[in-house]
């Protein structure tokens, strides 16, 4: 019969066992935003996030042995970036109505995203790499993290950053917009999914219905404006 020591050196080992954690992790940390009446510093992202970090570092577990269980997770971010185009197709007379102001924002948006990266980066003496990493951080994941190592950033790096975005957007985009008295949920919607992604598009369907499809529609095009415009500013930080 073997000690708990031997059993939990066999099992930390084995990729099943962090799939395990971090579906149940989500679970938990969900349970808790609940509870707490979806209060923006009870992200179930954040929570999460810093839960795993915490059970990594007290036990020694190198990021690659939790990626290794936590890649099944990270391989629905392709089927999962498709289909937040599937909020644009079913809405899309509503969004008709608004197709000005809508590509307004965009525009404006993805720019000032871009451009915020470039001006900060060069002040602070960031690496071209780094900062190229840095572009794509408004976009969903798996469309960031593919243009952040088509252009030659850290991949690693950008998935950090894009969480970092979700999360600190998804914090503070409630009282920011109750701060700057915007009450269109609208508005408030497509601004948290443009510059949140997937973890601002979250916290904006838990406050209301149509602040979540703006979102999710800002969202997936968002996706696609960033792809055209961080290879542009990549070009342009290029020696």
């Amino acid at each position: 019969m073997r000690s708990p020591v031997e059993l939990w050196v066999y099992l930390s080992t084995s990729p099943l066992i962090w799939l395990t954690l971090t579906v149940c992790t989500w679970i938990a940390a969900t349970g808790i935003s609940q509870r707490l009446k979806r209060h923006p510093l009870a992200n179930p992202v954040l929570i999460s996030v810093m839960f795993l970090s915490l059970v990594m570092t007290a036990l020694g577990i190198p990021y690659e042995t939790f990626f290794a269980g936590a890649q099944f997770v990270h391989f629905l971010l392709g089927p999962a970036t498709v289909a937040i185009a599937v909020p644009l197709f079913r809405n899309w007379e509503s969004v008709k109505k608004l197709l000005l102001p809508i590509i307004a924002a965009l525009v404006i948006g993805s720019l000032a995203a871009v451009a915020s990266v470039v001006v900060l980066g060069r002040a602070f003496g960031l690496s071209q790499e780094v900062m190229i990493s840095f572009l794509p951080k408004s976009a969903t994941a798996g469309v960031a993290m593919a243009i952040s190592s088509d252009m030659g950033g850290n991949a690693s790096l950008t998935a950090v950053l894009v969480i970092l975005t979700g999360i600190i957007g998804a914090v503070i985009v409630t009282p920011f917009m109750n701060l700057m008295r915007i009450r269109d949920y609208a508005a408030r919607g497509f601004a948290a999914g443009l510059t949140s992604h997937g973890i601002g598009t979250a916290r904006a369907y838990e406050v209301d219905a149509t602040a979540g499809l703006f979102a999710g529609i800002a969202m997936a095009l968002n996706a696609v404006a960033t792809s055209v415009v961080v290879p542009l500013a990549a070009s342009f930080l290029m020696p």
